[in-house]
């Protein structure tokens, strides 16, 4: 990473150890301030929040800003700033107290459970999903599915989920330069959209039947927060030919009752945006 020096005179720094401590004077520096500068009690931050809190000066922060957002260290939220998904894949990925994994992992674990199906925990970053948790027993199962791993949105039963949830300007750009991973891969733009419709009049409920990975069928919804998807969780399990292995009503009414479940526990955690 390249090291940028502080132009800005010393007496603009107000930051914690003012007394004791010689201004940041480097890039490095000042974006493991604006790290810092969240916590449990405020995962969301203002530019004028982040200013007071790193004692940085509000332009260098806004600059600095546009350009750990680009690399994806943070993310624009109603509200202000969030941690983003590269924190969240170098380390939050194995840490116990990751908010989303913490309380949808035992219930999607119990579902996996009962159901004898291959349970997932996925967030949208652009044209991919991240799977964020697996629940399930490997034999019984076999899908190559990881935590940390990527897949195409416009392919997943995850994925569609949480792109029915964007407007369809917004998610037309997770879909352009779709490709097909299965012969059954919608890759069509128009057709896509056509999907998301229906999923849409579905509340939300999205199905996958061979269109990420050959033999695996998908069913999914999302988790909703404040008025849009946080996350989105699935079911998976194997299909033979045609028939899919899958009671798809049943399902997604039992996917449903978790997402429900989980938006209410996760509720009361989020603090008032500062």
């Amino acid at each position: 990473m390249t090291v940028e020096i502080v132009t800005e005179p010393d007496e603009l720094w107000s930051g914690p150890g003012r007394a004791t401590a010689t201004p940041p004077t480097s890039m490095i520096e000042r974006m493991t301030l604006i790290l810092d500068a969240f916590d449990s009690t405020t995962p969301t931050l203002t530019l004028l929040g982040l200013a007071e809190r790193t004692g940085l000066p509000r332009s260098t922060v806004h600059r600095i800003l546009d350009q750990m957002i680009r690399l994806r260290w943070l993310a624009h939220t109603p509200g202000g700033y969030r941690l983003g998904l590269r924190v969240l894949e170098l380390g939050g990925l194995a840490a116990e107290h990751n908010e989303l994994r913490e309380v949808v992992g035992p219930l999607l674990y119990e579902l996996s459970q009962r159901t004898g199906l291959i349970g997932h925990l996925a967030v949208l970053d652009g044209r991919e999903v991240l799977i964020l948790d697996r629940a399930g027993a490997r034999s019984r199962v076999a899908i190559p599915t990881r935590i940390g791993g990527r897949l195409p949105a416009h392919c997943t039963a995850v994925g569609k989920a949480l792109l029915a949830t964007l407007e369809p300007g917004i998610a037309e750009a997770s879909l352009r330069g779709s490709t097909a991973r299965t012969a059954r891969t919608i890759v069509d733009r128009a057709e896509l959209h056509r999907e998301l419709a229906r999923i849409r009049n579905r509340q939300g409920v999205a199905v996958d039947t061979e269109e990420s990975l050959p033999g695996v069928a998908c069913v999914a919804v999302p988790i909703r927060g404040r008025g849009v998807a946080m996350a989105a969780i699935s079911l998976s399990g194997t299909v033979n030919g045609e028939r899919s292995a899958l009671d798809t009503a049943r399902l997604a009414r039992a996917l449903a009752e978790v997402a429900k479940e989980a938006s209410r526990a996760l509720a009361p955690r989020h603090g008032r945006p500062h």
